[in-house]
């Protein structure tokens, strides 16, 4: 299209405004449309660049049109029309994203004879008109100083103007208005900038589908150095600082992590077709292949290490930049008693370092840290700069080693793996995580790329928040303390590998164990425990943990007591340090009862069988006063429950309180709690419609179900679910419960799909009870269609472990060998499989 010459044939034919602005739209559509074509020759900045240029071209000629139209063929110089057009914000960087706004500033000066106020307005219409998403500002010259006084945000995109078209005068003008902004309450704008990034770095945090532009290292963090740099020293482009404030290389390592962001960036914008800023896995087989990455994994690691990059360069040069606007004298005494040695403070658990210091080298560094009192410290910019830039020896030598291993001693470490993490210098000293740096985990369970989440593992050791396994913890020796930090940080570093990663880890851990010379017992539980570490997690959810032939064959692999109490608080970390809500009270519970069953067969060397179990669990709740307090008829009754589960599953007081609560049922009775998570507790006579309960409250995540027979004719039914409800919604649940006593109640169950090579029927497994597993996709409403399926069979559930992740579920029922149920196994499989007609 020659989109000149169509121009003048509509403004000689005196055509409509509609007829131009729907010959720009033309215009700009065809060049959008190719713009993929355009990305696959230049990427990048300069992909940013070629689209600003051509944006300025597209303005240029629609502000030259409206002076047509405006002047017809008296038109004037547009030096001397008291109008100029400035781009803002990422459109004056030049780093304008396909589908980000365009922000404009309209600066003018009030001038006899030109109607300055009809031509910006007929310059909007036209490009709104053209579809062009537009943010913009109007300001009389005289008018923008007060303008940029009144809102951070105004001062903020006024200091990335550029000039588009216009008055050359009026530019300058606004030129000087603009370097007054500049240098107007330099600290108070600093200072709001940096608290403004706080703020969003908390609401953004790392992720692994992180937001390429608000996220901690995103192109946020780029502009903020920038925007500090132009504030304090006038510069057009954080480059003009290097050789001065950073070095070439060290700018040249952030320009390129920022160069992959702009690629990123652009390409999440022309697939999406929005403004879509975040990598999403579902984004990320696309972007990974128009931007020439053959391994999916390989572009989220290179985003991740990005933007980590960016991190460290922004941190530390931020606070370089900003540290004489900020310092307060006040502090000098303070400082001068904090001292730790030359150049190095501590104040109120942080760590200062100057940046006039000379590089120091890793040993120096870590002998400080060994030495200074055992605190959860915060770093300050400078400290992180020496760690950084630290002068590490490979491969590391036998007194680093040593110093390493004292480190670990101390009581807060995580602090300091943090610190090397963010310094960069993790995998230097710690050579095992070479592999897994940045190496995100989409499997629907982790929140972290394995690096942090190792991290985060070490800090929910050093924060326990449950009585009984601080008090397992505070019982380990010194050397037991070392080791299972040690485990807990390592036991992840087989990652990234073909063969599983935790028979690597193991050989891996083995070769950092040799360097610091732990003992050879110690070495032994060490390797045991990283060869393990995920065993009790998945007994613990997937299997019946009151069946003796699941604890001895657990204890089999841990050996002894002491491994499965160095387990217990290895899973503890491992499940804390996945993120968000995964370690809940459920686990906890789970876990908790797995590691008290597996103690009491690793502390008897005979085999305990179920019949002996039950005696002993018996004897103590006939021990208990609450017992002996019972009308005897009642504790007949209680001692008569045939199911051994029950009293496996149940704590002495929790089975008298059931026993009570049985005595005074009529009809049916049922509470809720609601701490951490919703649980049902319900009791009943009359039968109830377990398929209409479950189908209704489809929408909560169950965790686990307990049916159990107790005595004269009553059923006990336990459902735990993940979460918990609002308050107001438990009126709702408890009329649900109310209303499956109805057994004429219906509700359609939801359509899922199993299939037969997702069931297994064991009939082995007890003499008086069969398993049935269910190992599927996580689908709406799939446990109720089970249960209303087994009821159709008559088959009675004892009880039901629920395990399910994003994406699958590994779901468990533990079954009464009744009305010949192993002999109708097809049936069984035929009704739970021929769920999509």
């Amino acid at each position: 299209m020659n989109l000149l010459l169509e121009i003048e044939n509509i403004i000689e034919k005196n055509g409509s405004d509609f007829e131009l602005s729907k010959l720009f739209k033309q215009y700009i559509k065809e060049y959008k449309d190719s713009l993929p074509q355009l990305f696959e020759k230049n990427q990048g900045k300069d992909f940013l660049v070629r689209h600003t240029k051509k944006l300025d071209s597209i303005i240029s000629l629609m502000y030259k049109t409206v002076l047509r139209r405006t002047f017809g063929n008296f038109l004037p110089m547009r030096s001397s029309i008291p109008i100029a057009i400035v781009a803002l914000g990422s459109y004056g960087r030049e780093q304008l994203s396909v589908h980000s706004d365009i922000d404009l500033l309209i600066v003018y000066e009030e001038v006899d004879g030109y109607n300055t106020q009809l031509i910006i307005e007929k310059l909007f219409y036209l490009a709104l008109d053209a579809g062009m998403k537009l943010g913009h500002r109007v300001h009389e010259v005289s008018d923008l100083f007060k303008a940029s006084t009144e809102d951070i945000t105004i001062k903020t995109s006024l200091m990335e103007s550029r000039l588009i078209t216009g008055s050359p005068f009026v530019w300058h003008a606004t030129q000087n208005i603009l370097n007054k902004i500049r240098l107007h309450n330099q600290k108070k704008f600093l200072i709001a900038k940096i608290e403004e990034a706080q703020v969003r770095r908390k609401k953004y945090p790392s992720s692994m589908q992180p937001n390429i532009k608000e996220s901690v290292g995103g192109l946020r963090d780029s502009h903020l150095i920038f925007w500090v740099a132009k504030t304090i020293y006038g510069i057009d482009s954080t480059k003009e600082l290097s050789g001065t404030v950073f070095s070439d290389e060290e700018y040249k390592e952030y320009r390129m992590a920022l160069e992959l962001l702009y690629r990123v960036r652009s390409a999440l914008h022309l697939i999406t077709g929005k403004q879509e800023d975040r990598l999403l896995l579902q984004y990320i087989p696309e972007v990974s292949t128009l931007l020439g990455f053959k391994e999916q994994t390989k572009l989220a690691t290179k985003v991740l290490e990005a933007q980590w990059q960016i991190n460290n360069f922004v941190q530390i040069f931020v606070k370089k930049m900003v540290r004489p606007y900020i310092y307060d004298a006040q502090h000098i005494a303070a400082f001068r008693k904090s001292r730790i040695q030359k150049g190095f403070y501590e104040y109120n658990a942080r760590l200062y370092a100057s940046f006039h210091l000379p590089i120091q080298n890793i040993n120096s560094l870590l002998k400080l840290l060994i030495k200074i009192e055992d605190k959860k410290y915060k770093f300050d910019a400078g400290f992180l700069y020496q760690f950084s830039r630290a002068k590490i020896s490979h491969p590391l030598q036998a007194d680093t080693y040593i110093l390493i291993k004292q480190l670990f001693t101390k009581r807060n470490i995580a602090p300091f793996l943090k610190l090397f993490y963010d310094a960069g210098v993790l995998a230097e000293l710690f050579p095992n995580f070479k592999k897994v740096m940045h190496l995100p985990q989409f499997d629907g369970y982790h929140h972290y790329p394995v690096d942090v989440h190792s991290i985060k593992c070490v800090e929910a050791l050093e924060n326990i928040k449950e009585k009984q396994l601080q008090t397992l913890f505070d019982e380990l020796n010194a050397d037991e303390k070392l080791l299972i930090k040690i485990v807990v940080f390592f036991h992840d570093t087989g990652k990234g590998r073909k063969q599983d990663h935790s028979e690597v880890g193991a050989k891996l851990l083995l070769q950092f164990i040799k360097h610091i010379k732990l003992s050879e017992e110690l070495t032994k539980r060490a390797i045991t425990l990283v060869k393990h570490h995920i065993l009790m997690s998945n007994v613990a959810f997937k299997e019946n943990i009151h069946n003796e032939k699941t604890l001895y064959k657990f204890m089999s692999k841990i050996e002894d007591a002491k491994n499965l109490q160095l387990l217990y608080l290895l899973t503890y970390a491992d499940i804390s340090g996945v993120g968000g809500d995964v370690y809940n009270s459920f686990n906890s519970k789970l876990l908790f009862d797995l590691y008290t069953n597996a103690l009491e067969i690793a502390q008897n060397k005979n085999r305990i069988t179920d019949a002996r179990k039950r005696v002993i669990i018996e004897s103590r709740v006939k021990n208990a006063q609450e017992f002996k307090e019972l009308p005897s008829l009642l504790q007949k009754k209680l001692l008569s429950i045939e199911s051994n589960l029950f009293f496996f599953k149940h704590t002495p007081q929790d089975i008298i309180h059931i026993a009570k609560l049985a005595r005074e049922t009529k009809e049916y009775s049922f509470s809720l709690k609601n701490e951490g998570s919703l649980s049902i507790e319900i009791l009943r006579k009359i039968p109830l419609n377990i398929g209409y309960l479950l189908a209704t409250l489809a929408h909560l995540q169950v965790a686990s179900m307990e049916i159990f027979t107790l005595f004269d004719g009553v059923k006990y039914f336990k459902i735990e679910f993940i979460q918990n409800v609002d308050k107001n919604v438990l009126v709702e649940v408890q009329d649900i419960i109310d209303n499956a006593f109805d057994m004429q109640k219906d509700v359609p169950l939801k359509s899922v799909n199993i299939k037969k090579e997702e069931i297994t029927l064991d009939c082995e497994h007890s003499l008086t009870h069969a398993e049935l597993n269910i190992n599927t996709s996580n689908q709406t409403g799939l446990l109720a269609y089970i249960m209303h399926q087994l009821e159709e069979l008559q088959i009675n559930v004892i009880t039901a472990k629920i395990h399910s992740s994003k994406y699958k579920v590994r779901d468990s029922f533990l079954i009464e060998k009744q009305n010949k149920i192993c002999n109708n196994v097809e049936n069984i499989y035929k009704s739970l499989y021929n769920s999509k007609k």
